[in-house]
Order: structure tokens, then sequence, then C-alpha cells
């Protein structure tokens, strides 16, 4: 992994608006979910484990779909 100030590179590749999309989509469904402002649920997401696996290019988080990745953060949370 390659991280140079929110510049995310997997193989060689610049992935930073695909990371980007990834959890804006994630952080919308959250927020559709629990019925919930978006900006109250990305401040929490910042602080998950799952938005750090995201971040982390080589646990290949950022390829999954927002879907499982909004079940990785409940399974997290759970374990709280």
């Amino acid at each position: 992994m390659e991280t140079l100030e929110n510049i995310y590179v997997y193989m060689g590749k610049n992935i930073s608006f695909v990371v980007a999309l990834k959890i804006l989509h994630t952080v919308s469904l959250l927020a559709q979910k629990e019925n919930r402002a978006f900006d109250e649920v990305y401040a929490e997401f910042l602080e998950s484990d799952t938005y750090r696996a995201i971040q982390e290019t080589g646990s290949l988080m950022w390829y999954e779909n927002a879907e499982f990745i909004v079940d990785e953060y409940y399974r997290e949370k759970s374990h709280v």
C-alpha cells in the first residue's frame, strides 16, 4: 500500500476516486437505514475499524460493495 495524503494506490493505480465513492455510498446507505443525517453518521463512521479497513488498500475492503461494508460495520458495532 502506498498512501500519500488522501491518495490511495493499489497495484500501481490511483484508486482514490473509488475509495471516496465507496465511503460516500456506504455512509449514504447507513444514513438511510438509520434515518439519520449524513453528517452525523459520517462522523461516527470515521471512528470505525471498517472505515480504516477501506483506507487500507491491501485489505480490499474498498473493492467490496457498499452493502457488504454496511454489514461489516454493523458486525463491528455489535462487538463493542
